[in-house]
């Protein structure tokens, strides 16, 4: 369920440097690693071998790919806001990304976003946005950064 709407410069900037929303687990198992392994091309054992994940790895059993992991943000974000009025929104970047914490194929995640900083650039709105998804039963996080978004808002 969408918890802040939004539709404008004004609105965006209203809720600056607030945490705005949390959205709900969702399990990452593997049938959703090996999907994301064959659309990537990344068949690192680590991530699709169950087996050899179970024998030689550092954390017992296979691990979603962190890039797995930030191809969450845009269903996880949608739970939090949902952006209206907006010809068009554009990803314009992610800054200070760190992986922080791995996911095993059955982990449940959840996404925390905050408005770091809101600013019009000549009628377009971009906003940063701090992400953190956490793991559930973890006290580290899976990743943390700033995502930037530009929105174009109708007048």
């Amino acid at each position: 369920m969408v918890q802040i709407r939004v539709s404008s410069y004004e609105e965006w900037k209203a809720i600056e440097g607030r945490e705005f929303g949390v959205s709900d687990f969702l399990v990452i198992d593997q049938e959703r690693i090996d999907r994301f392994a064959a659309a990537t091309g990344d068949f690192q054992w680590i991530h699709t071998d169950i087996e050899r994940a179970r024998r030689e790895s550092p954390f017992g059993s296979t691990i979603a790919h962190g890039y797995l992991t930030l191809s969450l943000l845009p269903p996880l974000l949608a739970q939090i806001v949902e952006t209206t009025n907006s010809r068009m929104t554009v990803n314009y970047g992610v800054e200070n990304l760190r992986f922080r914490q791995p996911v095993p194929a059955g982990g449940r995640v959840r996404l925390r976003a905050n408005v770091a900083e809101v600013k019009n650039l000549r009628g377009i709105t971009r906003v940063k946005i701090g992400v953190i998804m956490d793991l559930e039963g973890a006290d580290t996080p899976v990743f943390s950064g700033t995502i930037v978004l530009l929105y174009h808002f109708n007048e």
